[in-house]
């Protein structure tokens, strides 16, 4: 769910290039859908008119981020630093000693890099 679906379609398709499946419009409802994917995960982006922001803390039940694979870290962050996205210091998972960081989506949605070559 977002607030403004032009910038959070842009985000997910051209930022970070995920591949549009479908886009509708729903008029009975005033909302877009777009139905992404990316490997083999699809994910659905949904507009509405005025939704209601959901609480977010970092120990809540239910989503607590989207994690993407990535093969290198350094030029996906390059991209993003340079499309003015703030990206978190690189940490060391300490179980497999692969590197990872976070960022937000437009709506501050926590977003995952891991890198897994």
């Amino acid at each position: 769910m977002c607030t403004d679906y032009d910038r959070s379609r842009r985000f997910y398709v051209e930022l970070l290039g995920l591949d549009m499946i479908r886009e509708v419009y729903r008029e009975e409802r005033q909302s877009w859908k777009a139905d992404l994917r990316i490997g083999s995960v699809q994910l659905e982006l949904f507009s509405f008119p005025a939704p209601v922001m959901r609480p977010s803390h970092p120990e809540a039940t239910g989503l607590r981020h989207l994690a993407f694979a990535v093969a290198n870290l350094d030029p996906v962050i390059m991209r993003l630093e340079a499309a003015g996205v703030a990206v978190e210091p690189i940490r060391i998972d300490p179980y497999t000693n692969q590197r990872f960081t976070f960022f937000s989506d437009p709506d501050g949605l926590p977003l995952e890099l891991y890198e897994a070559p």
